[in-house]
């Protein structure tokens, strides 16, 4: 029985090494990740929605505190107020390397869920939400962002109703406090 159980040990002892030596390297971010740490810190918000079909008019204001995730996701969450009243809202935006887009994926308070898809051309990042039904009609979303400064940005959200030209419902701008 002794015997069995070196035997066992052994071998155990011997392919338990040959698995931990060829487990695969942890992952490392890759140079898009490190983009998505301009947005870490506190940000304030303000801007302006349109009123449209999908909602009233008015000025909105919110914060923003952002952390990343071992330096693979931005987690995003956001306190504000809009022409519908008091919001809160969480986000996880990350890079896919084998689609070579960044990914967007939000909740908040309203009942909003949206997923969306970035690309990045020089300070300007362009989102795209792919076509969900409001009200009746299919619509799609463009959100743009302009790296103004280290701590500042401006940002706009157009909308495209059952495929037509697109619409300007939202402008704002966002400056990092923290």
């Amino acid at each position: 029985m002794k015997r069995m159980a070196a035997v066992v040990w052994t071998i155990f002892a011997l392919f338990g090494g040959l698995l931990v030596a060829q487990a695969p390297p942890m992952p490392k971010p890759a140079p898009e990740h490190q983009r998505l740490h301009y947005f870490v810190g506190e940000w304030k918000n303000e801007g302006t929605m349109k009123a449209s079909p999908w909602g009233p008019g008015g000025k909105f204001t919110g914060t923003d505190h952002d952390m990343m995730l071992g330096d693979f996701f931005l987690v995003l969450h956001t306190d504000g107020t809009s022409p519908m009243g008091a919001m809160k809202g969480v986000a996880v935006i990350g890079y896919d390397p084998k689609e070579k887009v960044y990914t967007y994926d939000s909740f908040d308070s309203m009942g909003m869920h949206e997923l969306s898809k970035g690309t990045i051309s020089g300070p300007t990042w362009t989102w795209l939400s792919p076509e969900q039904d409001m009200g009746g009609k299919k619509v799609k979303g463009r959100f743009m962002l302009n790296e103004v400064s280290p701590t500042s940005y401006t940002y706009s959200y157009d909308m495209s109703a059952d495929g037509g030209a697109w619409a300007n419902v939202m402008e704002g701008k966002a400056t990092k406090v923290k």
